[in-house]
């Protein structure tokens, strides 16, 4: 079994992480890279990102989509693997839908009759 997509896909993460850290702004969000796939021809990147508060989710993925191409041009700078996949920034609900789940649970237990024995 060929591992190369996961193994680019974490470097990618890795990389790219930073990159954004010092080329991207988000005032007032926090933008969190969850997870990378990269196609089994590397062709492709398809980076999940998560932004709290999720209101502010599209804003930053217009500016993530707006600067592609400069971030995959520093990315290939720093890593170098041909062929250099492109990438496809998309929002990651996943933790924002985990939260809820956690709220609504947190809220059902509060409302459970107390054990008075």
């Amino acid at each position: 079994m060929d591992h190369r997509p996961e193994r680019v896909g974490k470097l990618i993460r890795e990389e790219l992480s930073l990159i954004i850290l010092k080329e991207l702004e988000f005032p007032g969000a926090l933008l969190t890279i969850t997870e990378v796939e990269v196609n089994s021809k590397l062709e492709h990147a398809v980076v999940r990102v998560s932004v709290i508060p999720s209101e502010r989710a599209e804003e930053a993925l217009n500016k993530l989509q707006e600067s592609r191409g400069r971030l995959q041009h520093l990315l290939f700078k720093k890593i170098n693997i041909r062929p250099m996949p492109k990438i496809d920034f998309r929002i990651d609900r996943g933790p924002e839908n985990a939260a809820n789940v956690e709220k609504l649970l947190f809220k059902k237990d509060d409302k459970k009759p107390q054990d008075t024995s």
